[in-house]
């Protein structure tokens, strides 16, 4: 009955999100994680995810499922279930007028660039990315509305 605009984003609750995008697909199999409990209310959607490529660990066996999301992860699994469904990945937005984006991870560079390029993540401020801060519920919502309109 709540939605609690200001409360956290999980990495299991985000990728429940694309999954259900997605009609939550059958898919065969289990997860490579370790930390994915088979029953959980989010192991079919981690498998699912891991399984098309838009989710890496953040080892090779642990997935993190109750760590708070990163904007830097959000732009990474954002840009791999675009690239899953087939989109235009050439669009690129120069972040390096943010002060902060030398604090991008190697990995989410091209992700960022391309979320920052489709409007999908903005900066927390005009100057600043935050990629390694955490996303509220009401963010992650946003997030995902900018997704759906931008894949249409």
């Amino acid at each position: 009955t709540e939605f609690n605009p200001s409360g956290d984003v999980t990495r299991a609750m985000f990728v429940t999100v694309l999954y259900r995008m997605e009609n939550s697909p059958e898919n065969e199999g289990n997860t490579k994680f370790t930390d994915v409990e088979k029953g959980s209310w989010y192991d079919k959607a981690v498998a699912w995810a891991s399984a098309n490529g838009i989710v890496n660990g953040v080892s090779d066996t642990e997935f993190a499922p109750n760590n708070k999301i990163t904007r830097e992860q959000m732009a990474a699994m954002v840009y791999r279930y675009a690239s899953f469904k087939k989109a235009d990945m050439t669009v690129a937005a120069d972040i390096s007028a943010y002060t902060d984006y030398s604090s991008v991870s190697e990995y989410a560079v091209p992700a960022m660039k391309w979320v920052c390029g489709k409007g999908i993540i903005n900066g927390m401020t005009a100057t600043t990315l935050v990629p390694q801060g955490t996303s509220t519920r009401a963010q992650a919502a946003t997030v995902f509305v900018r997704t759906v309109d931008a894949l249409k």
